[in-house]
């Protein structure tokens, strides 16, 4: 059962990548996509992280309610 949690989990974060546009930025280049990421958690951390998140979590929701 937890195997199965696990893999929908990943599934859907797989798709949230897909929906942010990474994947057709990209071209589909998995160590590009794996670049970047990387990229925003270093950014992250090395910013005030409370405001860094705030303000992902603002953008995220707002752009899950226009999508509704």
């Amino acid at each position: 059962m937890q195997r199965r949690e696990r893999t929908r989990h990943l599934i859907e974060l797989g798709g949230l990548v897909q929906k942010a546009g990474l994947v057709d930025l990209t071209d589909d280049d998995r160590a590009t996509i794996y670049g970047a990421l990387l990229e925003t958690v270093g950014k992250a951390r090395n910013k005030a992280n409370g405001d860094t998140l705030a303000l992902w979590r603002r953008r995220g929701r707002r752009a899950f309610a226009i999508e509704k």
